[in-house]
């Protein structure tokens, strides 16, 4: 049963002050309320939320610092740009890829050919989404195109710099012809049914850091296939069991073997180990096992 919402706004003072009740410390509640009108309390409350001793009164853990909260805030801002640096090369490399082999395999106008869909209700629907995303577009050799040649859309190597990850990935998903799929994902030194997974998670990754959400102790509603038999150096790296196996550790193992493969001398390895072993971030509340940082993949 529901019921009216009566909680009154408040004021940043009276923020600090109701934490303050709580057992938060503050080492200066002035600074606290210029970072509460900066962020936000109902931002800021996701990473509080660990520290709670008992949630129904939210009581705070003995020790619980407003400096510890918002150093693992900024941190997290920082994981989430490591995590959109490496996506937006992998998905910039993925169409790449699955330009060059849609094209060679079945022609410029690949994406317009229901055939080469499994589902033709999804391909539907994915096409509809493509025009529209290509219809917005302000690019001028999207918009050359569109006023040079007669096709509705333009041939899949100019088409797919304008497709969002998520489009991409449906587009991948959708693909009938296996030796296309498999083509693509070879690139990449996974089978295509992991790459098919790898992008879907990816793109939902993506769309969390784009939109600024946590990722720092979240458990994930789409996990990503644990490779089969390639690569053989990530053979029994991934968390299979448990919540951990929901956490952002997986991700970062497969982010870290795709940036390996398309951006060795990236150095992203190396930032975001940093970031994880400065202290802000403690990796086990993201999945990461007790002795990641001995892992030959971690080196």
């Amino acid at each position: 049963m529901t019921i009216p919402f009566a909680k009154p706004a408040t004021t940043y003072a009276q923020q600090v002050a109701l934490l303050q009740s709580r057992g938060m410390v503050f080492a200066d509640p002035a600074k606290a309320e210029f970072f509460l009108e900066q962020i936000n309390y109902y931002r800021l409350s996701a990473y509080w939320l660990p520290f709670e001793a008992n949630h129904p009164s939210h009581q705070f853990q003995p020790g619980t610092t407003f400096e510890q909260v918002l150093a693992i805030y900024m941190a997290d801002r920082e994981l989430r740009l490591l995590f959109l640096d490496a996506i937006e090369r992998i998905e910039v490399s993925v169409r790449a890829h699955w330009a060059y082999q849609m094209a060679h395999r079945h022609g410029p106008y690949a994406h317009l050919e229901m055939a080469l869909a499994q589902d033709h209700k999804l391909w539907l629907n994915h096409l509809s989404r493509l025009v529209s995303e290509v219809g917005r577009s302000k690019e001028k050799f999207i918009l050359h195109m569109n006023a040079t040649y007669q096709e509705m859309l333009p041939p899949v190597w100019a088409t797919c710099e304008v497709m969002s990850l998520g489009l991409l990935s449906n587009w991948y998903g959708n693909l009938k012809p296996i030796a296309t799929r498999t083509a693509i994902a070879a690139a990449f030194q996974v089978d295509h049914e992991t790459l098919g997974s790898w992008l879907q998670h990816l793109s939902i990754v993506r769309n969390l850091c784009a939109h600024h959400s946590r990722l720092w102790n979240r458990s994930m509603t789409v996990t990503p296939r644990v490779p089969g038999n390639k690569p053989a150096r990530l053979q029994g790296q991934f968390v299979t069991a448990g919540q951990d196996a929901r956490k952002i550790y997986n991700t970062a193992l497969l982010t870290l073997h795709l940036m390996d493969v398309i951006a060795p001398q990236s150095g992203w390895r190396g930032k975001l180990r940093d970031l994880l072993t400065r202290g802000d971030l403690n990796p086990a509340n993201m999945g990461f096992p007790a002795s990641w940082l001995a892992r030959p993949i971690w080196q």
